[in-house]
């Protein structure tokens, strides 16, 4: 039998103590942080947004076009993805179709916050969050949504809490402390400010949790073997691949607007085929006369 990805995800979270995980903004991007050896990917919200329709993550993108882009991930990779689902895009019910949307697409859990809608990148300003009712609720229902028809739509919970601002550190324990009996798999008090905000995490939290390390952002910047020690499961690094791309792309403009040779930090083009799958293509095709025929 198959093994599922949200099982490779349980097992790698039941295996390994500490997790460093890239995050992708799309299908190519996933694929270069599976090449590099990393056990699994989370789909960027803040950068899914930015290349998908080159717009902030200020809730613009829908739930159809989030699902799309995290399928066309899925299909691309092995690893485990964890997709973005936002504020679940209403509801409880929304929430539920929200789950069962990314199973669906293949993801191996799915995170839920508790921001108003629209919903903000968590080290910007101007987010709001939900009371605790309706955050406790976008949990229980993610959590049932995986329960129904049999367990089909079988998915890990990431819960993720922004009140940490707005409402304290105490409240924002509270709050994943009860997400975490609700039935959520994994947990997420975005954006502590300080070392010892990201020990008191990890100390009165129980089960796995993840730290998002923004560089520039407010969160401490700590090396992975600070993060393992603190007790963190999951280093979460959102932006680090669409910032290195951006910064190559806008150089490499800079460049041929100047009129500059812009060769000299390019990937070769033999390494650019094989690193998107030309090669590995062109070896699949070869048992097939027709495909042949169309190298």
């Amino acid at each position: 039998m198959k093994t599922t990805a949200p099982d490779r995800l349980r097992r790698l979270l039941a295996e390994d103590p500490f997790l460093t995980m890239p995050c992708c903004f799309d299908a190519l991007s996933a694929k270069l942080i599976e090449q590099e050896g990393f056990p699994l990917t989370f789909m960027s919200g803040f950068a899914a947004s930015a290349s998908r329709i080159g717009a902030p993550d200020l809730g613009l993108m829908s739930y159809g076009e989030v699902v799309d882009h995290a399928r066309n991930i899925t299909d691309a990779i092995s690893i485990p993805l964890i997709g973005d689902g936002d504020t679940g895009y209403g509801n409880a019910m929304n929430v539920k179709r929200t789950v069962k949307g990314f199973a669906r697409a293949g993801c191996a859990a799915v995170m839920i916050e508790d921001q108003r809608a629209p919903k903000r990148c968590g080290h910007t300003p101007g987010k709001e969050v939900v009371d605790r009712e309706e955050a406790f609720d976008r949990i229980r229902a993610a959590v049932d949504a995986r329960t129904e028809r049999d367990g089909a739509d079988d998915i890990l919970i990431l819960a993720r809490t922004d009140s940490l601002r707005s409402h304290g550190l105490s409240e924002a324990i509270a709050r994943a402390a009860h997400f975490k009996e609700l039935g959520a798999d994994i947990l997420f008090v975005e954006a502590p400010t300080t070392l010892e905000e990201m020990r008191t995490i990890c100390d009165e939290l129980p089960g796995p949790k993840m730290a998002n390390i923004l560089e520039g952002g407010e969160t401490p910047v700590l090396t992975q073997r600070q993060l393992r020690e603190i007790g963190f499961s999951i280093a979460a690094y959102p932006l680090t691949l669409m910032a290195a791309a951006l910064q190559a792309m806008t150089s490499t403009l800079s460049a041929l607007r100047d009129d500059s040779d812009p060769s000299s930090g390019l990937m070769g083009f033999a390494e650019l085929r094989r690193r998107i799958g030309f090669d590995e293509y062109y070896d699949a095709s070869a048992s097939y006369d027709t495909s042949r025929r169309n190298k």
